[in-house]
């Protein structure tokens, strides 16, 4: 009970302190000044164009360790399981798992392993973009960040030994780091570092929408550091430590009420969007997920 209650405490204590700092008058007035429709269609369109890069990074993962797959047949399944990210990240990786294995009659360890991989080089293309903007800028950051590059190369080096030792070389869950090449992980690798490239491209013209105006080697060097602290699973969808990261690391650049209400707007504008493609793509994907069921009761 207190383990599921801590990320709402943790949430609740974060914007504690922030608004303790910054009156919410003026977050409220920061958030009134902006130009919101055209800050809604850049977000939006950039909450569309994550989505179909994710999907085609999942599609090849998927052709390449486990068969032929059509990228329009994937795209219910990827938009679903956003609903679910909404929740819980975790629960959604293990939706996307069991629907691909319910859906494309895939085994469920191996399918788990792929989508283990995918995760695995999602967090390694966000540390190594921070880790380069935290050595370029290292007295201004905290050096406890420093801990997830090494744990990054912990993991890797634990897990390359893992599967050499031969323990665990016949397990489902290991097929997919077993098999994959080099290359298929430099690309996968370079298809999410061109979705966080984007992203920065994306702030970089949002920003102007609030009034705010940081230069791109900043957004370059700083931004990927506030996505690494924003992924750390502590809060409740990543709020709170978004908020904090963006008022620490720019706060040189903006008032801090005009980040709060930036970073809030951003956040909750790309949750929400991906939330809604879920929303139109959930009918289709519950249908072919039950109807492949109920096809599967009448033959027998």
């Amino acid at each position: 009970m207190i383990r599921r209650g801590w990320p709402i405490v943790a949430t609740v204590a974060v914007f504690a302190v922030i608004f303790s700092r910054i009156p919410f008058a003026r977050f409220v007035d920061a958030l009134a000044g902006a130009r919101l429709v055209p800050f809604l269609a850049v977000m939006a369109s950039f909450s569309l164009f994550y989505f179909l890069m994710d999907t085609l990074i999942l599609l090849l993962m998927v052709r390449w360790f486990h068969g032929p797959l059509a990228y329009r047949d994937l795209l219910p399944a990827r938009a679903s399981t956003y609903l679910v990210s909404i929740v819980n990240t975790q629960l959604a990786q293990g939706a996307l798992a069991l629907y691909l294995h319910r859906r494309f009659a895939t085994p469920l360890g191996e399918i788990t392993g792929t989508v283990a991989v995918l995760i695995l080089l999602e967090i390694t293309q966000l540390i190594t973009f921070a880790t380069i903007g935290m050595l370029a800028i290292p007295g201004s950051v905290p050096h406890g960040l420093f801990a997830a590059p090494a744990m990054l190369a912990a993991v890797w080096i634990a897990l390359v030994l893992l599967v050499r030792s031969g323990r665990v070389r016949e397990s489902p869950l290991a097929q997919t780091f077993r098999r994959a090449r080099p290359g298929q992980l430099v690309l996968v690798l370079a298809l999410k570092g061109t979705i966080l490239v984007a992203a920065v491209l994306v702030h970089r013209v949002a920003l102007t929408f609030f009034d705010i105006h940081v230069p791109m080697l900043s957004l370059l060097t700083f931004l990927p550091i506030v996505f690494m602290v924003a992924a750390l699973p502590i809060t409740v969808a990543h709020l709170g430590t978004s908020q904090a990261a963006w008022i620490y690391f720019f706060g040189d650049r903006a008032p801090e009420a005009s980040l709060l209400a930036y970073s809030l707007a951003s956040h909750l504008t790309f949750m929400l969007a991906n939330g809604l493609l879920g929303l139109v793509f959930l009918p289709r994907a519950y249908s072919e997920l039950f109807r492949k069921d109920a096809d599967s009761a009448k033959s027998v």
